[in-house]
């Protein structure tokens, strides 16, 4: 039976590689006031910040609700597909719950949870999709996904902590110390949620250097397949520079991806936001 990868848009893949991969992508909605509009359909990045810059106020995201996974699974299993669906993490949003409740009495359609977001999701999806086209049935790739999860290492340093203020994540007290002291915090996804890491100190650019050796350095444990260089509004020469500091710490990765991060990740974080994620060795 052949198996139809399908994850939330939080995974923020590349259109490329969702052509690449053959994957259908299920998107949340994003308000702008009370404008609803579909994740990486009908919105992109620059019209949050245009939003923010305009009415001090955060977007509000909404998880892809029942009737459209339930849509989605009958398209594709009307067509003898199996599914795998991967969802963004159950504690950032709805869409597990939901995409759940969808497959209730469906044949063959899996979900995932993949605890994570961005391209910690991204990592999870990549990996079912590969399974599918090797042909691994939906239940193994269900199966080994479920494994891969706990291994996902996803974190991102931030530029400005305006977004999180802005988002009732830090206090006032906190930014303010934060831009006096030029910190840049990082922020990692443990066990589905997000927790603050390190804190750096020095212009952006710099951080992100110090950042990627922090998390790289001396590390005998990372599956070298692949890893994602994933940001918002970062200077090319910065991204650049952190594609060669991976190199030189670990020359053995297979793949270095570069994505834009998507809504969910610019509206919790903002401009200036780079992560590295990638995976741990089983």
């Amino acid at each position: 039976m052949n198996v139809k990868v399908i994850a939330d848009s939080t995974c923020d893949l590349s259109k490329d590689l969702v052509a690449k991969y053959d994957i259908e992508i299920t998107p949340l909605s994003v308000a702008l006031g009370d404008n609803y509009l579909k994740d990486g359909m009908e919105i992109k990045p620059e019209d949050i910040y245009d939003y923010v810059g305009k009415s001090g106020k955060l977007p509000k995201t909404s998880a892809v609700n029942v009737e459209e996974y339930r849509r989605v699974y009958k398209q594709w299993t009307e067509k003898g597909y199996a599914v795998v669906q991967v969802c963004i993490s159950s504690l950032f949003s709805a869409c597990y719950a939901n995409a759940c409740k969808a497959a209730e009495g469906m044949d063959n359609v899996f979900v995932v949870d993949s605890r994570n977001l961005s391209t910690g999701q991204g990592l999870v999806t990549l990996h079912a999709a590969e399974m599918a086209a090797a042909g691994k049935s939906a239940e193994e790739i269900y199966l080994s996904c479920k494994d891969m999860v706990p291994r996902v290492e996803a974190s991102f340093v931030i530029d400005t902590l305006e977004y999180l203020y802005k988002g009732g994540r830090c206090n006032a007290l906190s930014m303010f110390g934060a831009n006096l002291l030029h910190l840049k915090p990082c922020i990692e996804v443990k066990d589905g949620a997000m927790l603050p890491g390190e804190k750096f100190r020095g212009r952006i650019g710099k951080v992100m250097l110090d950042y990627v050796e922090d998390r790289l350095k001396n590390r005998q444990d990372i599956d070298t397949h692949r890893i994602f260089i994933t940001h918002t509004k970062c200077k090319p020469e910065d991204v650049e520079a952190v594609r060669c500091k991976i190199r030189e710490i670990v020359p053995d990765f297979e793949e270095i991806l570069e994505t834009d991060a998507g809504s969910t990740v610019t509206t919790h974080c903002g401009p200036g936001t780079l992560g590295i994620l990638f995976v741990r060795k089983a």
